[in-house]
């Protein structure tokens, strides 16, 4: 389903806005509705430095090392008690 949005803007911001998008070949309209997903997205999807950060402080953890398929049988042992 679409919505049809109101935007006010100045006429400065206008004429800027219809000159990005008869640079870039694109209607108006679909300059804007990039540039709303574009900064929709900036504000829910974490940063690199943000998802670096989470990496960063999981890797202070110390959790299980060694031989791979000796870790998948413990799990299936523990599975089969469980």
């Amino acid at each position: 389903m679409s919505r049809r949005l109101q935007v006010v803007m100045t006429d400065t911001e206008y004429r800027a806005a219809a000159r990005a998008a008869k640079r870039r070949g694109t209607p108006l309209s679909e300059l804007v509705r990039k540039g709303l997903r574009r900064n929709v997205a900036e504000e829910t999807e974490p940063s690199a430095e943000e998802r670096l950060a989470a990496i960063l402080r999981f890797a202070r953890f110390s959790g299980p090392t060694g031989d791979i398929d000796q870790l998948l049988r413990e799990i299936e042992t523990g599975r089969d008690l469980g």
